[in-house]
């Protein structure tokens, strides 16, 4: 399950980041540290600070500069207008993929039985 995971994340990372970003500003370590609490044990903080860095470059968060009381300034990002706009495309699109997914889970196709179920046929 883990290596299933690992590359059904790097299709949704980016909307599970900026959902987290919708709540409040943060900072990677942050934003690492909650995605943790959450579940998502695997998520290494420099596959989120690569994230964040991408998602500046495509001005969908700023930044800004805040001291820290324990180091050097910390890079919080918010999420900005355009960033809000595809967080909303994000959740529509995962609306419709988690629909499509239900409706062929009901159907039957593929997966109606999990692993170590059986079939319980004779």
């Amino acid at each position: 399950m883990a290596k299933l995971l690992t590359e059904m994340l790097k299709g949704t990372l980016e909307g599970i980041v900026l959902a987290h970003l919708a709540g409040r500003p943060a900072y990677g370590y942050e934003i690492t540290a909650r995605l943790r609490e959450q579940g998502f044990a695997d998520i290494a903080e420099g596959t989120v600070y690569a994230l964040l860095t991408r998602l500046e470059k495509r001005g969908l968060v700023d930044t800004e500069k805040v001291p820290s009381e324990s180091g050097p300034p910390r890079k919080v990002h918010a999420l900005n207008t355009e960033g809000l706009r595809y967080l909303d495309e994000f959740w529509d699109t995962w609306g419709f993929l988690a629909e499509r997914l239900e409706e062929l889970r009901g159907a039957g196709a593929g997966g109606g039985v999990r692993a170590g179920e059986g079939t319980g046929g004779a």
